[in-house]
């Protein structure tokens, strides 16, 4: 009697085993299978060549290239105002000007800088307070391709009816494959999707209100105060 119910056992731990493992490899199956799909995506995503005009542009920093881009937007009439949002703290208004070749009158005039928010989850915090208080309806977005997805995620849940349009900026291709031969592509690309997920997991949590204080500074105060 002792025998059989150890054996059960034995058989019963074997088969929860088994169950595990296999959850496992579905998890590990679809989470791959999601990031090639993921990679098809952004590796598709260029920046548009018939963009319409909205009523603000936001760029998110992380290279030089999305503020250029940004810039050049807000030149071309393609919104009223710029906001660069999650400028280091130590970078200041020449500093971006310098890096975009952008004149002064222009950064005085229609850019905002924000120096509050330190990741994406900051940067749609921040970009929702700027478009509420600017009453904006319609918001080009500027980030590069393979940060879009996750972007345009965080921004959605605090917009509200905002409409988002996104501008990807391409620095490196991804459409021929060739990111399989680059590790630090393919790193950039499994963290990000990894972020991303991350993302749609955090989602099904309810956001909370961290308050509607304003931390943009228009380009024009910091110039005042340097």
């Amino acid at each position: 009697m002792a025998f059989s119910t150890a054996l059960n056992r034995t058989s019963n731990r074997f088969v929860a085993l088994r169950v595990v493992a296999w959850a496992v490899f579905l998890c590990v199956a679809v989470f791959l299978g999601g990031f090639g799909l993921f990679v098809a995506h952004v590796s598709r995503l260029a920046a548009p060549s018939d963009l319409a005009a909205a009523d603000g542009i936001v760029v998110l920093t992380g290279g030089q290239s999305r503020i250029g881009a940004a810039v050049d937007l807000l030149k071309a009439g393609k919104g009223k105002r710029l906001l660069i949002s999650g400028v280091n703290p130590i970078a200041g208004l020449d500093d971006l000007r310098a890096a975009t070749g952008a004149d002064k009158g222009l950064f005085n005039c229609c850019v905002d800088i924000d120096h509050a928010a330190l990741d994406t989850i900051g940067n749609a915090e921040e970009s929702a307070k700027w478009v509420n208080a600017n009453a904006y309806g319609s918001i080009i977005l500027v980030t590069n391709n393979y940060h879009m997805p996750r972007s345009l995620l965080e921004m959605r849940r605090l917009l509200g009816q905002a409409d988002l349009m996104p501008y990807p900026v391409v620095t490196t291709r991804l459409d021929d494959g060739a990111w399989l031969a680059k590790p630090d592509a393919l790193r950039v690309l499994f963290i990000e999707y990894s972020k991303y997920v991350a993302a749609l997991v955090r989602g099904v949590l309810p956001h909370t209100d961290e308050g509607s204080d304003i931390h943009v500074t228009t380009a024009a105060v910091v110039q005042e105060e340097q």
